[in-house]
């Protein structure tokens, strides 16, 4: 098998039915719901062992390009690339441009296309399917992972394949919306139906020409963001104006339901796309009782529950069928049977312009993290971590002073024209509208504490005269 098989990774999801954990600003895909590594790491390392690999593409948001890149280094993938999208436009644009940077120096390798949020507990079984469909896909098909159901699902969508499940591959003979329950029955017990995974594997160029086929409005704007983008280190920056005029649709219905090039190999790996908190519960580790505990957690005469807690001490008493997630700013408290509906609550949030909606409490910069403890009229008080060798830009505030406490490291100033060291249990006062730098020249992580105060304290009162990120 000579030809190079290349990972799409699509990491742009946001994952609503898994708030309050999962938010715009940090989705499900960069958590930590199963295991010591998030499920985009986990999809990574999934790959090891894949015959021919080269190393993966990324697509993701402009916004979480630094989480991405930290969640990398983390398990030491630097030399991935990342395609950033300037705004979301569904998959279909996704993959096309993954495929046209694939295709950059005239390779032609086959893509195996994966959304990072998905948990596969028999990796060998994975495996051994991608070996199958990659003949397929070699053969110019386009190729798609079914799930054998195992019940009547109605999240997901269906796939009816041409045959039995005793042939490997299967031609698709159509693909289906995701169905009421007694449609879903009646698929489960006709036999004939495999749940849709979201998982693809097919030649970068057939996807490219079954695209220019049915959907030659999105291939022409992703060639011109492609073609105009700017390559800054790991990032592929695409062009914003063209990458906007492409049409926003998923490659489903772009594409596979569409060609007559579809087949379809089963996927018994153990998989489950993690769509929302009864998914979490059904992969989770139980106790006797059927709970699920995460966290600093007591539960007294409960059955069948998932408790995450995440910054204090969560406490239950004889409850049934119960899921509560706690953050530091949020607590959801749901009957397990209405996961599916968490969504509801996080479009009632945003129509209220609540900040949880989209933002957790501690927010990650590409320099580390902040963490806003305290707030008033006037004041504000955050903790702020600065990783080893990492700088804040160099910025000046128009409605606020700051003052810094250093609890640990070391941290380089620059206040005005001044620059200098402060250690543990030193600090300094910003004055309003001067300008100002923090930096770690350490190699152990500096923490402190910022105590603003002024008439104004919103994140978009800053201006950046210099930054090494490459941020406005």
């Amino acid at each position: 098998m000579n030809t190079p098989l290349v990972p799409v990774i699509l990491c742009g999801g946001f994952g609503t039915r898994l708030w309050p954990l999962s938010r715009e600003a940090f989705p499900k895909q960069f958590l930590r719901l199963s295991g010591q590594d998030s499920m985009l790491q986990q999809t990574l390392q999934r790959l090891t062992g894949i015959d021919n690999v080269a190393p993966a593409l990324l697509v993701c948001n402009e916004s979480s390009r630094f989480i991405v890149a930290e969640q990398l280094r983390e398990i030491g993938l630097e030399e991935s690339r990342m395609l950033l999208e300037p705004m979301r436009r569904n998959t279909a644009p996704a993959i096309a441009t993954a495929a046209l940077q694939a295709m950059a120096n005239g390779d032609d390798p086959v893509l195996l296309v994966q959304p990072a949020d998905h948990v596969i507990l028999d990796a060998p079984a994975f495996h051994r399917a991608i070996a199958l469909a990659r003949t397929a896909a070699e053969e110019g098909n386009l190729l798609t992972f079914g799930i054998t159901p195992t019940g009547p699902e109605t999240g997901y969508g269906y796939i009816r394949a041409e045959g039995d499940a005793s042939e490997l591959v299967r031609r698709v003979l159509d693909f289906v919306e995701k169905p009421a329950l007694p449609l879903a029955e009646q698929y489960v017990a006709s036999g004939d139906y495999l749940w849709n995974s979201g998982i693809f594997l097919f030649r970068a160029s057939r996807y490219l020409a079954e695209l220019e086929r049915y959907q030659p409005a999105v291939l022409a704007a992703c060639r011109a963001a492609f073609a105009n983008a700017k390559r800054d280190r790991d990032f592929i920056r695409l062009d914003s104006d063209a990458y906007a005029a492409s049409p926003d649709i998923a490659v489903d219905y772009a594409v596979m339901e569409c060609t007559d090039l579809a087949a379809t190999v089963t996927l018994d790996a153990g998989w489950n796309d993690i769509g929302s908190w009864a998914a979490v519960f059904d992969v989770a580790e139980k106790d006797a009782n059927n709970n699920s505990a995460q966290g600093d957690v007591l539960m007294q005469d409960c059955n069948d529950c998932l408790i995450h807690g995440n910054s204090r001490l969560v406490t239950a008493i004889g409850m049934r069928n119960t899921v509560i997630v706690e953050t530091a700013d949020a607590v959801l408290v749901m009957d397990a049977a209405q996961a599916q509906y968490a969504k509801t609550m996080v479009a009632q949030l945003i129509a209220r312009e609540r900040p949880e909606a989209t933002m957790h409490r501690e927010v990650f910069r590409p320099w580390g993290s902040y963490d806003s403890i305290g707030n008033g009229e006037r004041f504000q008080v955050k903790r702020i971590t600065v990783k080893p060798g990492s700088k804040l830009s160099l910025q000046m505030h128009h409605h606020r002073a700051e003052h810094w406490i250093v609890v640990s490291g070391t941290a380089e100033i620059t206040n005005g024209d001044k620059t200098y060291l402060l250690t543990e249990n030193q600090s300094t006062y910003i004055p309003l509208g001067v300008v100002h730098s923090l930096a770690n020249p350490g190699k152990v992580p500096l923490e402190l504490i910022e105590i603003q105060s002024g008439s104004y304290l919103g994140e978009d009162d800053i201006v950046r005269f210099e930054d090494r990120y490459g941020r406005v």
